[in-house]
């Protein structure tokens, strides 16, 4: 340290020499700033650990839209296959599905009479979540319902 490097010159006065010692002492206290955040382990995996959360969050984001872009897909779907399958079933199919759904329903009030009449508050609640359910997804039910009287048919024609 005695001798400057060769491709440095050498300060004039000792107004530019203190300048330079100053410079040096910034970027070596820089120098030193920058290894102690390469040596301190700790913050460095808790940097990492936000990162992949971050990640994980946006992942998490992404998955949910798709899977509500899925979802609306097979609803739309499902309500083609259900109106495809009321246009092709034969009216005395129509007729007797019909029936048969007038009967349930009316076995279905019986019912609702008399489970308001004797049965206990909670499973008063639950039964009428369930038909809250079977109304909000009457499309799925009747497409469900459609294809298995389809598969009825099928089989019995192949006998």
């Amino acid at each position: 340290m005695t001798q400057p490097p060769h491709d440095e010159q050498t300060a004039a006065s000792t107004e530019e020499l203190r300048e330079q010692v100053e410079e040096t002492r910034k970027e070596l206290g820089q120098t030193v700033e920058a290894l102690a955040a390469k040596t301190d382990v700790k913050a460095r995996a808790q940097e990492k650990a936000a990162d992949v959360r971050a990640q994980a969050q946006e992942r998490a984001a992404d998955v949910r839209a798709q899977a509500a872009a899925k979802a609306g897909e097979l609803r739309a779907k499902a309500s083609d296959v259900a109106h495809q399958v009321q246009e092709r079933l034969p009216d005395p199919v129509k007729d007797k599905a019909l029936q048969a759904a007038e009967q349930a329903r009316a076995k279905a009030v019986q019912a609702g009479h008399l489970l308001q009449d004797k049965a206990p508050e909670p499973v008063r609640q639950k039964a009428a979540e369930g038909a809250r359910a079977a109304r909000d997804n009457r499309a799925l039910l009747l497409a469900v319902t459609a294809g298995a009287v389809l598969a009825w048919m099928a089989y019995r024609r192949g006998k």
